[in-house]
């Protein structure tokens, strides 16, 4: 029963929180406005599906809908029935029009995913990252969030920084990443729409909870001009949505080994003639998705591991050998 309650709990949380919206309007041959026209979005995926109807403007909107993959199809009487299939991104309005035919037949159009890069709904400036893209980067240790840097505006020095004796305590420090000129930790993180904010470090670019590649399923950055809902924090306004199953069962299996032998020695060693240090690394997982029952309820469950075995050389200061002779 706790189980139920929790699945449950959690779907009524996504469904109003890490959104997109998708509006457009409606037009026949002749360029006149067609009101009424029934407008369905369908994701084939899990079996979810949304219905609008166009206004006397010939407007549509889908105000909040999840991001996801959907067929858009367009129908009125009188006309024929028209669909395009788009990818739409989380916290990107997407505005796709109609244009409605008198003949009878079905037309299924495409729509790339870069066609709807340009937001012309409101003033939000950033960029969202389809889960392809997020596959395709080479990851070193399999972390997406070193992509959040990619966005236009945002600054990353890397993971960490030398203070002398307190370099351990400042492995991840805030000052290391920067969007627009606001520090990363006055900026805003949400996994699925719930605060995912580390409110003691504010490490840069990293929540509270980790993310891992194969979770992840899409994200956007905000640089700047965030809308009234994102709130919180002047700085960027980081939105990860992970991913879920779908009624058909996905998964894979991964392992990464790095060796001793594919490193190279730190200069000062070999200045001072120190073999390199060992460095063993397996990084290992995988994931599992698919339906409980179709177009009803889903499940995913994803694993990551690692294992370090390195070394380190350490200089210590000690006593000079002193010979006394009579």
């Amino acid at each position: 029963m706790l189980f139920c309650i929790l699945s449950s709990t959690s779907l009524s949380l996504f469904s109003q929180t890490a959104t997109t919206s998708l509006r457009g309007t409606i037009k026949d041959p002749s360029g006149a406005l067609v009101p009424g026209a029934r407008i369905t979005l369908s994701n084939s995926a899990n079996g979810q599906a949304f219905v609008a109807e166009a206004n006397s403007s010939g407007q549509y909107v889908f105000p909040q809908i999840p991001p996801a993959k959907y067929t858009i199809t367009a129908t009125s009487q009188g006309f024929g029935t028209q669909s395009k299939v788009a990818e739409l991104l989380v916290n990107q309005p997407a505005t796709i029009d109609f244009s409605l035919t008198v003949h009878t037949e079905t037309v299924t159009v495409d729509v790339s995913s870069t066609a709807q890069t340009l937001n012309t709904t409101d003033a939000t400036l950033g960029a969202a990252v389809d889960n392809e893209q997020i596959q395709a980067m080479p990851l070193d240790g399999r972390d997406p969030i070193s992509l959040l840097s990619l966005q236009p505006g945002a600054l990353y020095l890397g993971e960490s920084i030398s203070l002398g004796d307190k370099t351990a305590a400042q492995n991840l420090d805030s000052r290391q990443g920067a969007v627009s000129g606001a520090r990363s930790d006055q900026g805003n993180v949400t996994l699925d729409g719930v605060d995912d904010n580390d409110q003691i470090n504010g490490f840069a670019f990293n929540g509270v909870l980790r993310s891992t590649l194969d979770s992840t399923q899409e994200f956007r950055v905000t640089t700047s001009n965030s809308n009234a809902d994102a709130g919180r924090s002047s700085g960027a306004q980081v939105t990860l949505v992970t991913k879920s199953g779908t009624n058909q069962f996905h998964g894979n299996l991964f392992e990464y080994h790095r060796d001793t032998t594919t490193e190279a020695n730190d200069w000062f060693n070999n200045n001072s003639g120190v073999p390199r240090a060992p460095l063993i690394r397996n990084q290992f997982g995988g994931n599992l998705g698919g339906p409980v029952m179709k177009n009803k309820a889903f499940f995913f469950f994803e694993y990551n591991g690692r294992r370090d075995n390195q070394g380190a050389q350490a200089e210590r200061i000690v006593p000079l050998l002193v010979t006394i002779t009579n």
